[in-house]
C-alpha cells in the first residue's frame, strides 16, 4: 500500500511542486490538497490520509492551530509534517510541540523530501534532531540543569538509555544495535517511555526531554 499524503499549502506553485516530487514516486499517493489549515479536518476525515504535509503560516488558520485541532478531534489522526521555510523558527517549534511528528524545509531537495516523508509515515525515528535540539535551546525555556534531573514520570534506567539515543535521531535499529539488544526489545521500550511521558511519538518525546533538561542541547 502506498504512503497517501495530504498537502496543504496557501502557495498553489509549493503545492504543485511537492505533488510533482511525491507523485514520482511509487510508493507515494497525494490524495488531495488544501489552501488553509481550516479545510483539514473535513479532508482528512473524507480522504484519511498516513500524512499531512502542512504548511506553518498560513492566512486563515495556521498550520499550529490546525495541528491542534486535527489531533483533539480526529481519531487515529495521521502523521503531521509541517513545511516550513526557515527551521529555527518559533512557529516549527511551537507546531511540534502541538504535536506535529516532524518538518520539512521549502528548499529541500526531492529527494530530501521523499525521505522525510516515508520517514514520518514510518514513525521509526526522528527527522533533523540537530535542528530540535536548537529549537529547544532557544524556544523551550527555563534553565537547563547539569545534572540531567528525571522526567516526571518515572523511566527506568534503560529507557533512559533509549530516550537519549532517540534524542541523537537514531532509529530502532541503530538504537539496537547500539545497545546490543533485539529491535523488538527497543520497540517495547520506545512504546513504554511514551506511555509513561503520555507522549503522542518520539519527537513529543525528545521535546519533552529537552525542556525538563533531561537531554541538554551540545
Amino acid at each position: 500500500m502506498p504512503v497517501t499524503v495530504l498537502l496543504v499549502d496557501d502557495e498553489p506553485l509549493v503545492r504543485a511542486g511537492l505533488r510533482a516530487v511525491l507523485e514520482a514516486q511509487p510508493d507515494i499517493e497525494v490524495v488531495g490538497e488544501a489552501a488553509d489549515g481550516a479545510a483539514v479536518i473535513p479532508l482528512v476525515r473524507q480522504l484519511r490520509p498516513d500524512v499531512v504535509a502542512m504548511d506553518v503560516r498560513m492566512p486563515l488558520m495556521d498550520g499550529i492551530e490546525a495541528t491542534r485541532t486535527l489531533l483533539r478531534t480526529v481519531d487515529a489522526p495521521p502523521k503531521i509534517l509541517v513545511v516550513t521555510t526557515f527551521e529555527n523558527d518559533e512557529y516549527v517549534y511551537d507546531a511540534l510541540r502541538a504535536g506535529a511528528d516532524g518538518f520539512l524545509l521549502k528548499r529541500a531537495r526531492p529527494a530530501e523530501i521523499v525521505h522525510a516523508v516515508r520517514l514520518v509515515a514510518d514513525g521509526d525515528s526522528l527527522l533533523f534532531p540537530a535542528s530540535v535540539r536548537q529549537l529547544a535551546a532557544a524556544y523551550g525555556g527555563g534553565e537547563r540543569a547539569e545534572d540531567s534531573p528525571s522526567l516526571p514520570a518515572r523511566l527506568t534506567d534503560r529507557e533512559g538509555e533509549v530516550l537519549r539515543l532517540m534524542a541523537r535521531g537514531l532509529s530502532n535499529a541503530e538504537i539496537a544495535d547500539r545497545l546490543v539488544v533485539g529491535t523488538e526489545t527497543v520497540k517495547s521500550h520506545v512504546s513504554s517511555l511514551l506511555a509513561k511521558l503520555g507522549a503522542r511519538d518520539r519527537t513529543q518525546a525528545v521535546i519533552a526531554a529537552h525542556e525538563s533538561g533531561f537531554v541538554t542541547p551540545r
